[in-house]
């Protein structure tokens, strides 16, 4: 899984910064690039399919739907055990839940934006392929793939960087700010986004699975509210 969601308070033990969920933003790479092809649609409502997963896998968490523990050292890059959640991450679920909402999207926009949507959907479960050890599920129940590199931190900086320089590039060609909010709001979401990668590489683990699910609910929905306020201040 790859969460777009981070904690910058400290531990009152040990002054470290808790990583209540790592912050992958290869997944915003492509939302922001999807701008391009997409152009009537909004950058939040990109950044939303390319990270529905991540969004409703907190939820399903806080249900007790899917679970998850927490396991410092499980990989280099994030402490966390994906023990199930074959729903909001299998890739059959996903290519429905693709479907629907690419179907949806088509009703009020070009087709193509429909056809895009549908691809940032599914494309999430493509990434975290890459990344994950063998947890993601074909199907609810199905074999579990994963070619591991979160195993190597070096390795997940270096390409998740390069995926996100070339995801903003993408968009900022794509755009022109309308006024001098769209200049300042486009930088500002763009770094937090960066910076949280970063503060999270070098993080602590989440004190509860508790503060992992609330905070992946709160700063996922701050985010998706910061993406929208930046983009209806540019123009495609």
């Amino acid at each position: 899984m790859s969460a777009a969601f981070f904690c910058r308070s400290r531990t009152a033990a040990s002054g470290a910064v808790p990583r209540d969920q790592e912050m992958f933003i290869g997944h915003f790479a492509l939302g922001y690039a999807a701008k391009r092809w997409a152009p009537g649609l909004s950058l939040a409502a990109l950044f939303a399919a390319a990270q529905f997963a991540d969004l409703l896998w907190p939820v399903l968490v806080a249900l007790g739907i899917e679970q998850v523990r927490i396991v410092p050292g499980i990989t280099a890059s994030t402490p966390l055990e994906f023990i199930s959640y074959p729903y909001s991450h299998s890739l059959l679920t996903l290519t429905l839940f693709g479907a629907v909402f690419g179907w949806a999207v088509s009703l009020r926009a070009p087709f193509a934006s429909g056809v895009i949507v549908f691809l940032l959907v599914i494309s999430h479960w493509m990434l975290d392929l890459v990344t994950h050890i063998p947890d993601l599920p074909l199907y609810p129940g199905g074999p579990k793939f994963g070619l591991g590199l979160w195993n190597s931190v070096t390795g997940t900086l270096v390409t998740e960087t390069v995926m996100f320089a070339l995801g903003v590039w993408l968009y900022a060609t794509a755009t022109t700010p309308r006024d001098k909010i769209g200049t300042w709001a486009f930088a500002g979401i763009a770094a937090f986004l960066f910076v949280g990668f970063l503060v999270n590489a070098m993080g602590t683990p989440p004190p509860s699975v508790t503060a992992l699910w609330v905070m992946a609910i709160a700063l996922g929905a701050f985010t998706l509210w910061l993406s929208w306020f930046a983009d209806r201040h540019r123009r495609s």
